[in-house]
């Protein structure tokens, strides 16, 4: 049986044990006229049961399928030897890979040599026997347990109790899950940084001001010795950011003030929403509107003004990044200012302050924590992003504060520096690193900053 069969399967005797476990706690008090009689809830004795079938052979299953084909490959692999002397390392690494393409269909068996495919007949009938092996051993557990489970069902057994025990370490462990993981990634790209560090001086690197990733072919070639002064990318990303954020913090500002004090709940209920679908928009797409519409429309108007805009430049990025955060700073303010509680507004109106000038002097200034919080959100998204600047700000270098010529920015070279076949012991690829550390910190450091303010500048309304 395979494993997503086999795993069906366990989510159907699962659904079992739960009705035996229900049944049988019913059964031992008369029926539902004697619910009353029982410590929980029918219900909690079905998830007790079901729980403690499904659980341990859903770990069994786990840990005999992230093992099955390691211990199936040592011993295919001692059986691969050239003139009676076992293959060497990286031969051996060639042999393996040919036999799990050859299992899995996809070199045809002529491509292979007869060892192979004696290991690869040999390995197939090993995986099979272990997935019949795993089969038995996860039905019998269920039946089995299901069996000890239900028999130990008694009226004053606290099944409420050992399931929210169960639950509570499901959850433990889900969020443990999520720690680590974000350690990991963490460490994994400081790791990979550090070692960009051992060959590029973080000085260098933080307050450069030529960006050229390219290593040197000849000694007497200065543009491809490597340059990896970072500065011009994150000037790029600065200066992208901030004209996103002046297109969108008025706009998703003043919107949320509509919508949350002037407009008819009729108009909100489907006016929002409608805003909102700017958050659902793939990021390529505003990428093709920035490339195609707005690029082009911006060096119309330049040139009518006898300007000079490239084709790609900070302006068009950064608008149409502006237009794709509008629905979070929007949303954000909207939940800010209609949590402001009523009470205030009423006692302005009593003191005869106008709606605007109670919008002002009392509401923006209690939902202001909020706000600022979501406007460095905001922010964090803004430096995050990617596709847009690839299609409308291009892949220049430029150290500049001009919108109108093309940068870029840090999220680009990290694609550029990845893109294809790389070698990660290179200070070319290892600087996508570095970057990703510095985009993280900095990112990180903007939503403590906001967590910050919301917590510290919090009103507490009862």
């Amino acid at each position: 049986m395979t494993p997503a069969a086999l795993l069906l399967a366990l989510v159907i005797l699962s659904v079992g044990a739960f009705w035996i476990g229900k049944s049988r706690s019913l059964a031992l008090v008369g029926g539902a006229r004697g619910i009353r009689n029982l410590h929980s809830l029918p219900s909690h004795y079905g998830f007790m049961t079901a729980l403690w079938c499904a659980l341990p052979a859903l770990a069994v299953m786990m840990i005999w399928l992230a093992f099955q084909d390691t211990i199936i490959l040592r011993l295919v692999s001692d059986h691969l030897a050239v003139n009676g002397q076992p293959l060497a390392p990286s031969d051996l690494a060639l042999a393996l890979n040919d036999i799990r393409n050859l299992v899995a269909g996809n070199v045809p068996a002529s491509a292979v040599s007869e060892p192979v495919r004696a290991a690869a007949a040999e390995y197939a009938q090993l995986r099979g026997t272990s997935r019949m092996a795993l089969t038995v051993l996860v039905l019998v557990m269920v039946v089995g347990i299901g069996i000890v489970v239900r028999g130990r069902i008694t009226p004053e057994m606290r099944a409420r109790n050992r399931v929210e025990q169960v639950i509570e370490w499901l959850l433990i462990a889900c969020s443990t899950i999520a720690v680590f993981t974000t350690i990991g990634i963490v460490a994994s790209v400081a790791f990979e940084a550090f070692r960009f560090f051992q060959h590029v001086n973080v000085f260098d690197f933080l307050f450069g001001t030529s960006w050229s990733p390219q290593m040197a072919i000849r000694a007497d070639q200065v543009g491809s010795s490597g340059s990896f002064g970072a500065v011009p990318l994150f000037a790029g990303t600065a200066l992208i950011s901030v004209i996103a954020m002046v297109i969108a913090v008025p706009i998703g500002l003043y919107s949320a003030i509509y919508l949350a004090e002037y407009a008819h709940p009729r108009f909100r209920t489907w006016a929002k929403p409608l805003l909102e679908v700017l958050a659902g928009v793939p990021t390529v797409v505003y990428g093709f509107f920035a490339a195609l519409t707005i690029g082009p429309a911006l060096r119309g108007w330049g040139e009518s003004l006898g300007l000079s805009v490239a084709s790609e430049s900070a302006l068009a990025a950064g608008f149409v990044m502006g237009i794709m955060i509008i629905p979070f700073v929007s949303s954000l303010a909207d939940d800010m200012i209609s949590a402001v509680p009523q009470s205030l507004r009423d006692g302005a109106y009593a003191l005869g302050a106008t709606r605007s000038e109670t919008i002002k002097q009392v509401v923006l200034r209690a939902a202001l924590p909020g706000i600022v919080g979501g406007v460095l959100l905001a922010v964090s998204r803004a430096i995050g992003e990617t596709m847009i600047v690839v299609m409308a700000a291009g892949l220049a270098a430029n150290l500049t504060a001009n919108p109108l010529e093309a940068v870029t920015t840090v999220t680009v070279q990290i694609v550029t520096l990845l893109v294809g076949d790389q070698e990660f012991d290179s200070p070319k690829t290892l600087a996508a690193f570095a970057l990703g550390l510095v985009l993280f910190l900095v990112t990180l450091a903007l939503n403590v900053l906001a967590l910050h303010i919301v917590r510290k500048y919090r009103e507490q309304y009862e």
